[in-house]
């Protein structure tokens, strides 16, 4: 079917849709799920082919499964991508020699657009001895700064965005300094952080006993459980990171654990990988099954569901054999293994289509009843294609005595029992922020609704500004059938009226239910007490989480989106809204004059950025660049003009650094100050990014206050910080991850 939502066909042109250079791409929506079907049930016998294919295109087109944006932007078109969303590196050596092997692995993985995570607690402290050499070794941050230049480099050679998770464990010598390196914002950039959390460590903490950090037996140092715990916590109240994974409660459940031992995670946390795993994604879309929506009998057919989840099992399994993949140690694990991690999306607009209000002890249920029933179904799917084309080649019999098989119904036993399961690993709830706008904004995966209205602001080819109104899904279908009868306020509840309690029992009681982790964020009020949100992640343990996210406002991130007033919505008026007025200009600035000499150029580049006092606060206001070379006129004049209207605006200017350093020069770079750069404008960006280091945190993010009318409490201006990759105000925090309302941008962390 169409996309009838200007979202949502937006977002399909921009990231789904195949348009080859030359020849016939995607003309709609329905030939990019025929495509995908196509190369997806290409894996089947010929005799089957037919029968699955035009099932596989369905459920794509209806939107009722949602593959993951990999599968659904590379498949069938020829690209030698690999359509995995993330990997978990191989274990990292304590040597020289296999750290920097690692780092080429990791680099040749990026370049093809995975996601990394990374264990670095395997490198010995920083102090310890290195024998042989006479040295002391420079601990694993050191080397966490080389794959976070890396990363950088990897981009600026054209690379998509990539993410990385770095994991040290909790009683590792180096573990305070880790806690604290975010505090300097221009180190690990490219990193989300989370620490592994051992159950002996949350016995110490209640029991206020000491902590022993050490490395290969050797303990090098004791803190107080309690003071440990509060350097973390407060390092995550502060700026949101690192997070924390519970590592042992990860082993004890996981399904395979006879056969590996898991360490890391993906960038966005929903998948606890051994080394060399990959995630590979797809979404059931609950809000697309639901029938008589807002109705007294509205509900998900049981049947509905457990043969959309037969169908899902069966694609992303096809697409373990049809993908590429970065190196041939993840081909081998994927192909031993054959993990999936089927998720869902559009759970809290569902809850609303049946009336229940996110986070109510109805709603856990009927959450818990639909995600039983995926599970029972995917298991029973997965037995049968066993059954079909045989185990996964690590399958033991062993596996029916891990904790997820045990809690299956005894018909679903007896089927493992008999044929074994294709797949090692099944269900998982990943972030779907660009994929959840593809289905009409319907809720992102396990989230509640973040605003149920707001105005998209959307930079257009030519330079202007265009407004476009977003609506939630449910709200949507609300006015379609209520007209203008107002949404009830306790049922249309959101991320900002709920509760931290709230976040952390919907997150628990799915966790019980799902194979693999969550991707969710634990949303708390600005002016929480310290002690209130250390025990978020307190009780996020004791309900049986594997892992916690939160994210509260601070001066380092910013302030995502937030509401005046509670998010119940009400009939929208038209906005007339219109761009923001930049700031005023004193009669004389202070500022920098950086010389930049380039090999290409006769003549030297000058820099200069001046500052500016915003309410007793110094920030960057605008830029000029000056040279006795006219070649360069042009394109500086229009840089200086683009850049000064950005630092004007407000916000967090930092990504103007990031977006230039990330442009690569065909023609070649040039090796300045010892090490290379890949073209005049990332050297610009490097100035840029020196500059922007004199400033603290707070005066280089400033909020954006933008002079756009508000209809109704539920309509949310766009405001905080700035979108890295288009520029516009309007960033949240969702599933874990930074995203922007105005052209879909995410990135986990």
């Amino acid at each position: 079917m169409p996309l009838d939502v200007l979202v949502a066909r937006e977002i399909w042109d921009a990231k789904y849709r195949f348009k080859p250079a030359h020849g016939r791409g995607d003309e709609d929506f329905a030939a990019t799920a025929a495509r995908v079907a196509r190369a997806v049930a290409a894996n089947e016998k010929p005799a089957q082919r037919k029968l699955w294919e035009p099932q596989f295109a369905r459920a794509i087109e209806a939107l009722t499964f949602i593959p993951a944006g990999r599968i659904l932007a590379g498949s069938g078109t020829g690209r030698a991508v690999t359509l995995f969303n993330c990997f978990v590196m191989g274990t990292v050596p304590d040597d020289l020699g296999g750290i920097f092997q690692h780092l080429k692995e990791a680099a040749l993985t990026m370049q093809q657009g995975g996601g990394v995570g990374m264990d670095f607690s395997t490198i010995r402290p920083r102090g310890a001895a290195v024998k042989g050499v006479g040295a002391d070794a420079s601990g694993p941050l050191s080397f966490m700064d080389c794959w976070d230049a890396m990363c950088r480099t990897v981009q600026s050679a054209g690379a998509r965005r990539g993410a990385m998770m770095g994991c040290l464990r909790i009683d590792h010598p180096d573990i305070l300094d880790f806690i604290e390196a975010k505090r300097d914002p221009a180190r690990l950039r490219n990193f989300n952080l989370s620490v592994l959390v051992t159950d002996a460590f949350m016995a110490a903490l209640d029991a206020g006993a000491d902590w022993p950090l050490q490395f290969g037996g050797e303990i090098f140092s004791t803190v107080p459980a309690q003071e440990l715990w509060d350097r973390l916590m407060r390092a995550t109240y502060d700026y949101a990171e690192p997070g924390v994974i519970f590592v042992d409660r990860v082993n004890q459940a996981n399904n395979l654990a006879y056969c590996e031992t898991i360490s890391a995670s993906n960038p966005c946390g929903e998948q606890m990988l051994p080394p060399y795993g990959a995630c590979l994604l797809g979404s059931i879309n609950l809000a697309a099954l639901v029938e008589q929506p807002f109705e007294a009998k509205a509900r998900i057919d049981p049947g509905r569901l457990e043969e959309v989840t037969s169908l899902a099992v069966r694609l992303l399994d096809n697409v373990i054999d049809i993908s590429g993949y970065p190196l041939p140690e993840q081909e081998a694990e994927a192909k031993t293994k054959r993990r999936i991690g089927l998720g869902i999306t559009g759970l809290a607009d569902a809850l609303l289509f049946c009336g229940l209000a996110y986070g109510s002890p109805e709603a856990v249920a009927l959450m818990e009843q639909w995600l039983d029933a995926i599970r029972r179904a995917a298991y029973r799917a997965s037995a049968l294609l066993a059954e079909e084309k045989g185990a996964f080649p690590a399958w033991d019999p062993v596996m029916l005595d891990r904790p997820g098989l045990r809690a299956l119904d005894e018909d679903t036993r007896a089927l493992i029992a008999q044929h074994g399961l294709r797949n090692g690993c099944l269900t998982s709830i990943a972030p779907t922020g660009t994929t959840s706008l593809l289905a009409g904004n319907v809720s992102s995966g396990i989230e509640p609704v973040f605003a149920y209205h707001y105005t998209r602001r959307i930079l257009q080819p030519d330079g202007s500004t265009r407004f476009e109104e977003v609506e939630d899904h449910a709200l949507r279908v609300w006015r379609e059938a209520r007209g203008d009868a107002q949404p009830p306020e306790d049922l249309f509840v959101s991320a900002q009226t709920l509760t931290p309690a709230d976040h952390v029992t919907m997150q628990a009681a799915a966790q019980r239910l799902i194979d693999s982790s969550i991707s969710k964020t634990v949303n708390c009020p600005e002016d929480i007490a310290f002690d209130a949100f250390s025990d978020v992640y307190r009780e996020g343990y004791r309900q049986g989480c594997k892992g916690m996210t939160t994210y509260r406002p601070n001066a380092v991130t910013g302030s995502v989106l937030s509401a005046e007033a509670p998010a119940a919505p009400a009939p929208a008026a038209d906005p007339a809204p219109r761009p923001d007025t930049p700031l005023p200009r004193d009669p004389a600035l202070h500022g920098t004059t950086y010389k930049l000499r380039w090999p290409a150029s006769a003549h030297a580049l000058y820099v200069t950025i001046n500052n500016a006092e915003v309410d007793g606060e110094l920030r960057p206001f605008e830029v000029f660049i000056n040279s006795k070379n006219m070649d360069h006129y042009a394109w500086s004049l229009g840089l200086t003009r683009m850049i000064s209207a950005v630092f004007r605006r407000g916000g967090d200017v930092g990504f103007v650094a990031e977006e230039l350093q990330a442009v690569f020069d065909p023609r070649g770079g040039a090796w300045t100050n010892g090490r290379y750069v890949p073209s005049l404008l990332a050297a610009i960006g490097d100035i840029v990014e020196t500059h922007l280091e004199q400033f603290a945190p707070g005066q280089i993010d400033l909020p954006l206050e933008l002079d756009v009318p508000v209809a109704s409490p539920d309509q949310m201006p766009p405001s905080g910080p700035c979108c890295p990759q288009c520029g516009q105000p309007g960033m949240i925090r969702e599933e874990g991850c930074n995203k922007c309302l105005s052209c879909g941008y995410s990135k986990c962390g």
